[in-house]
Protein backbone atom coordinates (compact mmCIF):
# COMPACT_ATOMS: atom_id res chain seq x y z
CA UNK A 1 0.00 0.00 0.00
CA UNK A 2 2.52 2.73 0.35
CA UNK A 3 4.34 1.26 -2.48
CA UNK A 4 1.37 2.45 -4.37
CA UNK A 5 0.96 6.35 -2.30
CA UNK A 6 4.89 6.86 -3.50
CA UNK A 7 4.05 6.35 -7.35
CA UNK A 8 1.04 8.50 -7.16
CA UNK A 9 2.79 11.38 -5.10
CA UNK A 10 5.73 10.94 -8.37
CA UNK A 11 3.16 11.33 -10.86
CA UNK A 12 1.51 14.31 -8.94
CA UNK A 13 4.43 15.95 -8.56
CA UNK A 14 5.86 15.11 -12.74
CA UNK A 15 2.26 16.63 -13.34
CA UNK A 16 2.14 19.52 -11.56
CA UNK A 17 6.06 20.84 -12.76
CA UNK A 18 5.30 19.69 -16.00
CA UNK A 19 1.89 21.58 -16.57
CA UNK A 20 1.43 24.12 -18.95
CA UNK A 21 0.87 27.09 -16.92
CA UNK A 22 4.08 25.74 -15.16
CA UNK A 23 5.92 25.65 -18.07
CA UNK A 24 4.73 29.44 -18.81
CA UNK A 25 5.62 30.55 -15.00
CA UNK A 26 9.13 29.62 -15.75
CA UNK A 27 10.03 31.00 -19.02
CA UNK A 28 7.80 34.19 -17.62
CA UNK A 29 10.34 34.46 -14.32
CA UNK A 30 13.35 33.90 -17.18
CA UNK A 31 12.17 36.59 -19.16
CA UNK A 32 12.06 38.67 -16.06
CA UNK A 33 15.64 38.29 -15.07
CA UNK A 34 16.97 38.54 -18.56
CA UNK A 35 15.45 41.66 -19.06
CA UNK A 36 15.94 42.75 -16.15
CA UNK A 37 19.84 42.18 -16.39
CA UNK A 38 20.33 43.99 -20.33
CA UNK A 39 18.34 46.96 -18.90
CA UNK A 40 18.12 48.78 -15.71
CA UNK A 41 15.07 50.17 -16.29
CA UNK A 42 13.14 47.31 -16.50
CA UNK A 43 12.34 46.50 -12.91
CA UNK A 44 11.40 50.13 -12.73
CA UNK A 45 7.62 49.92 -10.47
CA UNK A 46 6.61 52.14 -12.24
CA UNK A 47 7.21 51.43 -15.79
CA UNK A 48 5.92 48.16 -14.89
CA UNK A 49 2.39 49.02 -14.47
CA UNK A 50 2.74 51.58 -17.48
CA UNK A 51 3.58 49.25 -19.88
CA UNK A 52 0.02 46.88 -19.24
CA UNK A 53 -1.24 49.75 -21.03
CA UNK A 54 -0.57 49.00 -24.43
CA UNK A 55 -1.80 45.11 -23.56
CA UNK A 56 -5.12 44.94 -21.40
CA UNK A 57 -7.00 45.87 -24.26
CA UNK A 58 -5.89 42.67 -26.28
CA UNK A 59 -6.01 40.75 -22.90
CA UNK A 60 -9.90 41.70 -22.36
CA UNK A 61 -10.64 39.94 -25.80
CA UNK A 62 -8.49 36.99 -25.12
CA UNK A 63 -10.81 36.27 -22.40
CA UNK A 64 -14.08 35.34 -24.84
CA UNK A 65 -11.41 33.99 -27.41
CA UNK A 66 -10.76 31.12 -25.11
CA UNK A 67 -14.77 30.64 -25.18
CA UNK A 68 -14.62 30.47 -29.10
CA UNK A 69 -11.71 28.29 -29.49
CA UNK A 70 -12.45 25.47 -26.80
CA UNK A 71 -15.49 25.41 -28.95
CA UNK A 72 -13.50 24.51 -32.10
CA UNK A 73 -14.28 27.99 -33.63
CA UNK A 74 -11.82 30.98 -34.34
CA UNK A 75 -12.82 34.43 -34.58
CA UNK A 76 -10.46 36.88 -37.09
CA UNK A 77 -12.66 39.72 -37.36
CA UNK A 78 -11.89 41.01 -33.29
CA UNK A 79 -9.50 43.75 -34.43
CA UNK A 80 -12.03 45.20 -37.09
CA UNK A 81 -14.34 45.07 -34.49
CA UNK A 82 -12.80 47.45 -32.78
CA UNK A 83 -12.23 49.43 -35.44
CA UNK A 84 -15.59 49.56 -36.01
CA UNK A 85 -17.01 50.29 -32.89
CA UNK A 86 -14.63 53.24 -32.69
CA UNK A 87 -15.09 54.82 -35.99
CA UNK A 88 -19.16 54.68 -34.63
CA UNK A 89 -18.22 56.46 -31.32
CA UNK A 90 -15.76 59.20 -33.24
CA UNK A 91 -18.89 60.18 -35.28
CA UNK A 92 -21.20 59.93 -32.04
CA UNK A 93 -18.19 62.38 -30.44
CA UNK A 94 -18.22 64.46 -33.18
CA UNK A 95 -21.87 65.19 -32.56
CA UNK A 96 -21.72 66.03 -29.46
CA UNK A 97 -22.42 62.60 -27.49
CA UNK A 98 -21.19 62.76 -24.35
CA UNK A 99 -18.68 59.46 -22.50
CA UNK A 100 -22.15 57.76 -21.88
CA UNK A 101 -23.52 57.67 -24.70
CA UNK A 102 -20.18 56.73 -26.26
CA UNK A 103 -19.23 54.04 -24.33
CA UNK A 104 -23.44 52.27 -25.10
CA UNK A 105 -22.51 52.76 -28.65
CA UNK A 106 -19.28 51.07 -28.58
CA UNK A 107 -20.90 48.15 -26.74
CA UNK A 108 -24.21 47.90 -28.56
CA UNK A 109 -21.28 48.02 -31.91
CA UNK A 110 -19.25 45.67 -30.89
CA UNK A 111 -22.10 43.15 -29.46
CA UNK A 112 -24.09 43.35 -32.62
CA UNK A 113 -21.28 42.45 -35.12
CA UNK A 114 -20.38 39.62 -32.85
CA UNK A 115 -23.89 38.77 -33.27
CA UNK A 116 -23.63 38.84 -37.11
CA UNK A 117 -20.36 36.72 -36.79
CA UNK A 118 -22.55 34.13 -35.22
CA UNK A 119 -25.66 33.99 -36.48
CA UNK A 120 -23.99 33.60 -39.79
CA UNK A 121 -21.74 31.07 -38.87
CA UNK A 122 -24.57 29.11 -37.14
CA UNK A 123 -27.65 29.50 -39.27
CA UNK A 124 -25.56 28.90 -42.61
CA UNK A 125 -23.76 26.23 -41.42
CA UNK A 126 -20.27 28.46 -42.76
CA UNK A 127 -17.16 27.46 -40.92
CA UNK A 128 -16.16 30.42 -38.46
CA UNK A 129 -12.69 31.44 -39.62
CA UNK A 130 -14.26 31.70 -43.12
CA UNK A 131 -17.07 33.56 -41.96
CA UNK A 132 -14.54 35.84 -40.11
CA UNK A 133 -12.42 36.77 -42.45
CA UNK A 134 -14.75 38.30 -44.45
CA UNK A 135 -15.97 40.24 -41.36
CA UNK A 136 -12.37 41.03 -40.57
CA UNK A 137 -12.44 43.02 -44.27
CA UNK A 138 -16.12 44.19 -44.31
CA UNK A 139 -15.73 45.40 -40.45
CA UNK A 140 -12.15 47.28 -41.30
CA UNK A 141 -13.19 48.45 -44.75
CA UNK A 142 -16.60 50.22 -43.56
CA UNK A 143 -14.17 52.50 -41.01
CA UNK A 144 -11.67 53.13 -44.33
CA UNK A 145 -14.87 54.32 -46.13
CA UNK A 146 -15.98 56.75 -43.58
CA UNK A 147 -12.99 58.44 -42.55
CA UNK A 148 -10.43 58.12 -45.28
CA UNK A 149 -7.44 59.31 -44.48
CA UNK A 150 -8.67 61.58 -41.74
CA UNK A 151 -9.23 60.95 -38.29
CA UNK A 152 -11.72 61.61 -35.15
CA UNK A 153 -9.96 63.69 -32.85
CA UNK A 154 -12.65 65.12 -30.55
CA UNK A 155 -13.66 63.21 -27.55
CA UNK A 156 -14.91 64.79 -24.20
CA UNK A 157 -12.38 64.99 -21.66
CA UNK A 158 -13.96 62.73 -19.17
CA UNK A 159 -13.64 60.06 -21.35
CA UNK A 160 -9.78 59.92 -21.12
CA UNK A 161 -10.02 58.38 -17.87
CA UNK A 162 -11.25 54.95 -18.77
CA UNK A 163 -7.96 54.45 -21.05
CA UNK A 164 -5.30 56.68 -19.50
CA UNK A 165 -6.29 57.11 -15.57
CA UNK A 166 -5.41 55.31 -12.74
CA UNK A 167 -6.61 53.66 -9.35
CA UNK A 168 -7.65 56.32 -7.07
CA UNK A 169 -3.78 58.19 -6.14
CA UNK A 170 -1.97 54.87 -6.49
CA UNK A 171 0.33 53.98 -10.22
CA UNK A 172 -2.15 50.70 -10.89
CA UNK A 173 -3.67 51.45 -14.42
CA UNK A 174 -8.08 51.22 -14.36
CA UNK A 175 -7.78 48.97 -17.33
CA UNK A 176 -5.33 46.49 -15.37
CA UNK A 177 -8.17 46.59 -12.46
CA UNK A 178 -11.15 46.12 -15.40
CA UNK A 179 -9.03 43.42 -16.79
CA UNK A 180 -8.43 41.29 -13.74
CA UNK A 181 -12.17 41.84 -12.75
CA UNK A 182 -13.00 40.51 -15.98
CA UNK A 183 -10.81 37.66 -16.11
CA UNK A 184 -11.95 36.49 -12.49
CA UNK A 185 -15.88 36.49 -14.35
CA UNK A 186 -14.85 34.45 -17.30
CA UNK A 187 -12.83 32.03 -14.97
CA UNK A 188 -15.66 31.70 -12.82
CA UNK A 189 -17.85 31.28 -16.01
CA UNK A 190 -15.44 28.68 -17.88
CA UNK A 191 -14.52 26.51 -14.67
CA UNK A 192 -17.13 26.23 -12.51
CA UNK A 193 -20.01 26.65 -14.25
CA UNK A 194 -22.54 24.63 -16.52
CA UNK A 195 -21.93 26.58 -19.71
CA UNK A 196 -18.42 26.35 -18.96
CA UNK A 197 -18.87 22.22 -18.54
CA UNK A 198 -20.54 22.94 -22.24
CA UNK A 199 -18.00 24.19 -24.36
CA UNK A 200 -15.83 21.77 -23.21
CA UNK A 201 -18.41 19.10 -24.27
CA UNK A 202 -18.82 20.98 -27.51
CA UNK A 203 -15.16 21.58 -28.43
CA UNK A 204 -14.44 17.80 -27.33
CA UNK A 205 -17.73 16.10 -29.91
CA UNK A 206 -19.92 18.58 -30.74
CA UNK A 207 -22.15 15.99 -31.79
CA UNK A 208 -22.53 14.00 -28.92
CA UNK A 209 -23.06 17.77 -26.94
CA UNK A 210 -25.79 17.65 -28.95
CA UNK A 211 -27.64 14.46 -28.47
CA UNK A 212 -26.74 15.41 -24.40
CA UNK A 213 -29.25 18.38 -24.99
CA UNK A 214 -26.88 20.86 -25.43
CA UNK A 215 -27.61 23.63 -27.73
CA UNK A 216 -24.54 23.83 -29.59
CA UNK A 217 -25.69 26.52 -32.21
CA UNK A 218 -26.77 28.58 -29.04
CA UNK A 219 -23.22 28.55 -26.89
CA UNK A 220 -21.56 29.57 -30.06
CA UNK A 221 -23.71 32.21 -30.84
CA UNK A 222 -23.17 33.80 -27.00
CA UNK A 223 -19.48 32.83 -27.84
CA UNK A 224 -19.15 35.44 -31.14
CA UNK A 225 -21.64 37.86 -29.33
CA UNK A 226 -19.14 37.64 -26.19
CA UNK A 227 -16.26 38.70 -28.48
CA UNK A 228 -17.91 41.35 -30.15
CA UNK A 229 -19.12 42.80 -26.85
CA UNK A 230 -15.18 42.76 -25.48
CA UNK A 231 -13.83 43.92 -28.63
CA UNK A 232 -15.96 46.88 -28.02
CA UNK A 233 -14.91 47.24 -24.35
CA UNK A 234 -11.24 47.42 -25.97
CA UNK A 235 -12.39 49.75 -28.38
CA UNK A 236 -13.33 52.08 -25.60
CA UNK A 237 -10.60 51.53 -23.71
CA UNK A 238 -8.02 51.85 -26.51
CA UNK A 239 -10.13 55.31 -28.21
CA UNK A 240 -9.70 56.43 -25.06
CA UNK A 241 -6.41 55.74 -24.59
CA UNK A 242 -4.92 57.14 -27.59
CA UNK A 243 -7.89 59.82 -28.10
CA UNK A 244 -8.40 58.96 -31.21
CA UNK A 245 -10.06 57.02 -34.24
CA UNK A 246 -7.74 56.16 -37.41
CA UNK A 247 -9.18 53.33 -39.90
CA UNK A 248 -6.42 51.25 -38.87
CA UNK A 249 -6.34 51.55 -35.50
CA UNK A 250 -5.23 47.71 -33.62
CA UNK A 251 -4.72 46.53 -37.21
CA UNK A 252 -2.86 43.47 -36.78
CA UNK A 253 -4.08 42.50 -33.36
CA UNK A 254 -5.89 38.96 -34.48
CA UNK A 255 -2.59 37.41 -34.61
CA UNK A 256 -1.09 38.68 -30.45
CA UNK A 257 -4.64 37.61 -29.51
CA UNK A 258 -5.04 34.29 -30.92
CA UNK A 259 -1.05 33.85 -29.70
CA UNK A 260 -1.70 34.73 -26.26
CA UNK A 261 -4.80 32.32 -25.81
CA UNK A 262 -3.20 29.48 -27.87
CA UNK A 263 0.51 30.04 -26.10
CA UNK A 264 -1.97 30.25 -22.57
CA UNK A 265 -2.73 25.97 -23.24
CA UNK A 266 -5.80 26.13 -25.00
CA UNK A 267 -6.23 23.81 -27.86
CA UNK A 268 -6.43 25.45 -31.15
CA UNK A 269 -8.29 21.74 -32.45
CA UNK A 270 -10.87 22.70 -29.42
CA UNK A 271 -11.98 20.86 -25.74
CA UNK A 272 -8.77 21.74 -23.97
CA UNK A 273 -7.42 25.04 -22.05
CA UNK A 274 -8.20 27.16 -18.94
CA UNK A 275 -7.79 30.81 -17.58
CA UNK A 276 -4.93 30.53 -15.88
CA UNK A 277 -2.34 29.43 -18.49
CA UNK A 278 -3.50 32.73 -20.65
CA UNK A 279 -3.18 35.23 -17.94
CA UNK A 280 0.24 33.86 -17.92
CA UNK A 281 0.41 34.05 -21.47
CA UNK A 282 -0.49 37.51 -22.13
CA UNK A 283 1.74 38.68 -19.61
CA UNK A 284 4.71 37.29 -21.07
CA UNK A 285 4.02 38.43 -24.26
CA UNK A 286 3.32 41.88 -23.05
CA UNK A 287 6.63 41.95 -21.00
CA UNK A 288 8.56 40.40 -23.59
CA UNK A 289 7.50 43.40 -25.90
CA UNK A 290 8.01 45.58 -23.25
CA UNK A 291 11.70 44.55 -22.72
CA UNK A 292 11.94 44.03 -26.56
CA UNK A 293 10.95 47.87 -26.67
CA UNK A 294 13.88 49.05 -24.03
CA UNK A 295 16.60 47.69 -26.08
CA UNK A 296 14.89 49.28 -29.40
CA UNK A 297 14.34 45.92 -30.97
CA UNK A 298 12.34 46.88 -34.18
CA UNK A 299 8.23 46.01 -35.01
CA UNK A 300 9.03 43.62 -37.77
CA UNK A 301 11.26 41.24 -35.34
CA UNK A 302 8.84 41.54 -32.37
CA UNK A 303 6.32 39.92 -35.01
CA UNK A 304 8.52 37.46 -35.74
CA UNK A 305 8.57 36.53 -32.06
CA UNK A 306 4.97 36.35 -31.75
CA UNK A 307 5.09 34.06 -34.88
CA UNK A 308 7.47 31.48 -33.58
CA UNK A 309 5.81 31.44 -30.16
CA UNK A 310 2.23 30.83 -32.10
CA UNK A 311 4.57 27.60 -33.75
CA UNK A 312 5.92 26.61 -30.40
CA UNK A 313 2.63 27.10 -28.36
CA UNK A 314 0.93 24.64 -30.98
CA UNK A 315 3.75 21.98 -31.23
CA UNK A 316 5.06 21.88 -27.54
CA UNK A 317 2.47 20.60 -25.92
CA UNK A 318 2.59 16.89 -27.50
CA UNK A 319 6.25 16.75 -26.56
CA UNK A 320 5.41 17.77 -23.06
CA UNK A 321 2.72 15.32 -23.15
CA UNK A 322 5.36 12.65 -23.80
CA UNK A 323 8.00 13.78 -21.41
CA UNK A 324 5.44 13.44 -19.00
CA UNK A 325 4.69 9.57 -19.96
CA UNK A 326 8.45 8.56 -19.95
CA UNK A 327 9.02 10.23 -16.91
CA UNK A 328 6.59 8.07 -15.26
CA UNK A 329 7.18 5.49 -16.66
CA UNK A 330 10.63 5.30 -15.60
CA UNK A 331 9.45 6.18 -11.80
CA UNK A 332 7.17 3.70 -12.17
Amino acid sequence: MTKVKFRISKKAIVNILLRWEAILFYIFIIVIIFNSYISPYFLDIINLFDTTFNFMEKAIIALPMIFIIICGDIDISVASTIALCSVFMGLASSMGVDTPGLIAIGLITGTFAGFVNGIIITKLKISAIAVTIGTYSLYRGIPYVILGDKAFTQYPESFAYLGQGYLGNTIIPFQLVFFIFMAIIFGIILHKTTYGRKLFAIGNNSTCAKFSGVNVNRIRLYNFMLAGLCAGIASILLTSRIGSTRPNIASGWELEIITSVVLGGVSIMGGVGNIFGVIIAVFLLGIMKFGMGIINLPGKVMNIMTGSLLIIAIMLPVYIKQLKNKIILKKT
